[in-house]
């Protein structure tokens, strides 16, 4: 191991906390170290399946649980810095590393001697006595064998690993080729003209963004600081459309970025692998492992909300098209490119509150004090800056986080700004998960949260929309999740739920923005430090319903197409254009574009762990909004209620059942009313549970 000494992965992180050192991991050090762990990992589990003594929880499933720590290690430093920071050469070795990880992976999970070890303790789990934790640990073991095929014959076993090993490439693939394609379009503008209606926080961000391309004028991009609020305020239609023809043809365009191809193979090899596994579909094998269970009461729930936001939805269109023939005096059809412009004048016109109103209010850092100040008024903890810590990137901050009896919770990397490496949108990831080692010890947890925010100018520091600042409040929920934590088992803690919990903790977290009592804690103007008005706060709540059946319909939209390409019972090679429209065509609002697609950029079901689950959103604003309506019921700042979601929902993870922990802290089933009555909509029968 000699080559390996420089390989700070290698050796026990002498850093504050046992952070990675980001420092000095080098772009070279990743690979050695993945195929080091592998090794170390498949001889650990040759271990477990060898062991000559009588299985037991402990000396199969435990030992099992706690193998591979080499190979955690490295693929959390790798890929947490792959979606924030990637270059050419992280995505060549992701490409490299991936099917060695499928091969890994599926050397333990179609290992016999392995699983027959597994069924052996599982079979008597009755007369064990585990405790409710050992239990699920044992169960979700048990589970994650069989659905990955363990009890397969031998050549179905060989056919599986073939396709996992395949799917993975594809989605990884499918991921770069989405990537490259964003971000290679660049609409420049040289004319002052041409930037009639952006309002000059956003002039101010494409000069930036031009000057550091070393070009002259104002560079606008498909990236969301870029992109939404030129959609929502470019005055010229034609440009407006171009934008948007792009955005909608990311990964499309019939080149060696396409994803078309990468669609019908990724899903016809889940339809193959769930008919392998004994199910009829992919959506029917994913989803038996979640709330829902089957695909039927998914489809409950999306034709519940179509039925109840549709009609509102369709009223909030014919408004602002009557808006648009008002303001143009000439015959218009309002379009997808004309949505958002059109939409947020009539905001402005009935609310007479917009982004740009309420942006000076919010200057991140300030906005950033606010959200950690929600979080030591509800559960009393607290954070500390430590510029020690090493970061992947000079923007990236490092916080340790402390309970509200001062023990170390937690260590909380943030990441706010756009850059050319990164992906698009917001996320929560964990670094280290929590876990209590051999000695009983808890080790606790290392989270991140990345975002793409406006980024400071030359003149002004980064001022947040409020949908940005919502944002924050929604991965901040996740990052309490991965936090508090406190559980035996890695694989169980933190947000290591079923994926339509797991944006419950999120999705809570959103319904403080809109109380004027937290509003006015952390809306400061950056200039003058006034707070925000009264009267902005009031306009602010009064918009929060703004085109809600809109919003819902577009939501539902995901989801049904996400469930169309997942209930196929027959291998797809026909238009995948076509069959996004038939799929979502009972929610569609705003008149189609013919060509466009949103499936061939559709990450989160194509790579990023939602295939079949996208509906988890609306299913978890159903349980958040039930939730919250506790808060409201007792002051939402009630330290009582939130105890009660602390040690019920959010140290929990996935130790038991989630039906078993909402109601601990709910005192009853979901209902659906919730939601409704959040967003103004009563069409729905009261009491209605749900689905």
């Amino acid at each position: 191991m000699d080559q390996n000494n420089e390989n700070p992965f290698f050796w026990i992180y002498q850093t504050p906390f046992g952070t990675p050192p980001f420092d000095r991991i080098k772009t070279e050090h990743y690979e050695p170290a993945f195929d080091e762990g592998i090794r170390q990992l498949d001889e650990e589990v040759r271990a477990i399946a060898g062991n000559t003594e009588i299985p037991t929880f402990d000396n199969t499933v435990v030992a099992l649980e706690r193998s591979g720590k080499l190979l955690e290690k490295v693929s959390s430093a790798f890929f947490n810095v792959l979606n924030a920071e990637a270059d050419d050469e992280m995505m060549e070795i992701s490409q490299r590393v991936s099917p060695k990880l499928s091969e890994s992976s599926n050397n333990i999970y179609l290992n016999e001697k392995l699983f027959t070890r597994i069924k052996s303790v599982y079979d008597q789990k009755e007369d064990l006595h585990l405790s409710t934790e050992d239990t699920r640990l044992l169960e979700k073991t048990f589970e994650a064998f069989s659905v990955r095929g363990a009890s397969l014959n031998p050549e179905d076993k060989e056919k599986y690993r073939k396709l996992s090993s395949e799917l993975s490439l594809l989605s990884l693939t499918f991921d770069q080729n989405a990537l490259k394609d964003k971000n290679r379009y660049e609409l420049l503008l040289t004319e002052e003209s041409e930037l009639e209606g952006l309002p000059e926080s956003i002039r101010e961000a494409a000069a930036l963004r031009a000057k550091e391309k070393g070009k002259t004028g104002w560079l606008f991009n498909l990236s969301a600081p870029s992109y939404v609020p030129f959609m929502r305020y470019s005055a010229l239609r034609e440009l407006r459309e171009k934008m948007y023809r792009e955005y909608m043809s990311v990964a499309s365009k019939g080149d060696e970025y396409d994803n078309k191809e990468i669609i019908r193979k990724i899903v016809n090899i889940r339809l193959e692998i769930a008919q392998l596994m004994g199910h009829i579909n992919y959506a029917d094998y994913k989803l038996k492992q979640t709330m829902a269970k089957t695909p039927a009461r998914v489809y409950k729930l999306l034709n519940e909300l179509l039925e109840a936001y549709k009609p509102v939805a369709k009223g909030e269109y014919e408004a602002v098209q009557g808006f648009a023939l008002g303001t143009e005096k000439e015959n218009i059809t309002v379009m997808p490119w004309d949505w958002s412009y059109y939409s947020e004048k009539l905001k402005d016109i009935r609310f007479n509150v917009n982004d740009e109103m309420t942006r000076p209010y919010f200057e991140l850092d300030n906005v950033k004090k606010g959200v950690f100040g929600l979080a030591t008024r509800l559960y009393g903890i607290t954070f500390k800056e430590n510029k020690e810590i090493p970061v992947y990137h000079p923007e990236v901050q490092a916080y340790e986080v402390y309970d509200a009896d001062g023990k170390f919770l937690s260590i909380l990397y943030t990441d706010f700004h756009p850059r050319d490496g990164k992906q698009s949108g917001a996320w929560m990831n964990s670094i280290k998960e929590q876990y209590q080692d051999e000695d009983g010890k808890n080790s606790r947890p290392q989270i991140i949260i990345v975002m793409n925010f406006t980024r400071p100018t030359e003149t002004k520091p980064s001022l947040l929309t409020f949908d940005e600042v919502n944002t924050l409040l929604h991965e901040f929920g996740h990052a309490l999740h991965g936090m508090f934590a406190k559980g035996s088992y890695a694989s169980l803690s933190g947000t290591n739920v079923y994926r339509d919990f797991v944006e419950l903790p999120s999705q809570l977290m959103e319904n403080w923005l809109t109380e004027k009592e937290f509003l006015d804690q952390i809306a400061t103007h950056y200039q003058t430090g006034e707070k925000i008005p009264q009267e902005l706060v009031r306009k602010l709540i009064d918009a929060a319903n703004f085109n809600a059946g809109y919003a819902c319909c577009r939501q539902l939209s995901f989801g049904f197409l996400d469930m169309a390409w997942h209930t196929r019972t027959e291998p797809f090679d026909g238009d995948v254009i076509a069959f996004e429209k038939e799929a979502w065509k009972q929610t569609v609002i705003v008149p189609e574009v013919p060509g466009t697609l949103m499936s061939s950029s559709f990450g989160h079901i194509f790579s990023g762990g939602y295939s079949a689950g996208y509906y988890g959103y609306k299913w978890a604003e159903v349980l958040d909004a039930d939730a919250f309506s506790l808060f409201k019921e007792t002051g939402i700042f009630n330290k009582e209620t939130a105890r009660s979601f602390r040690e019920n929902v959010l140290e929990k993870g996935g130790t038991e059942d989630p039906d078993i922990l909402y109601r601990r802290f709910r005192g009853k089933e979901p209902e659906i009313e919730a939601l409704l009555k959040r967003n103004g909509i009563n069409t729905l029968q009261s009491n209605r549970p749900a689905s």
